[in-house]
């Protein structure tokens, strides 16, 4: 009966230990999760959030350029394009909204992210 007793305490043992290794080798691969969410993912949805945000508050009059360096004003907008006329020549130009890089216009009206906060 003894060697029963004693076989079973170290079963036990070894269960408490396994479950502590356990966690040694998750802690790691968690904490290095965390680490990829705050240092990579949250911050590109935030940008892609501001960038669908400005393109959605885009109105004629603004002065634009877009993915390709094209600098214009807008003259006409649709849902998914918009129509610009270039600084130089004044030819009109159309493109999709996704061709947006920055709205060189300020707004009082809309919050942007390249405001300065107080």
């Amino acid at each position: 009966m003894e060697p029963v007793v004693i076989t079973l305490a170290k079963n036990t043992g070894n269960a408490q230990a396994g479950a502590g290794s356990l966690l040694g080798t998750l802690l790691p691969l968690l904490i290095f999760g965390v680490a990829l969410y705050f240092l990579i993912i949250r911050p590109q949805r935030k940008k892609t959030k501001e960038e669908k945000q400005m393109r959605e508050n885009l109105q004629i009059g603004d002065e634009i350029i877009t993915i390709g360096g094209i600098y214009g004003r807008v003259i006409a907008l649709k849902e998914d394009t918009m129509v610009i006329e270039s600084k130089s020549d004044h030819s009109k130009l159309t493109f999709g909204r996704w061709a947006l890089q920055q709205n060189l216009t300020v707004h009082d009206d809309v919050p942007t992210a390249n405001k300065k906060k107080k």
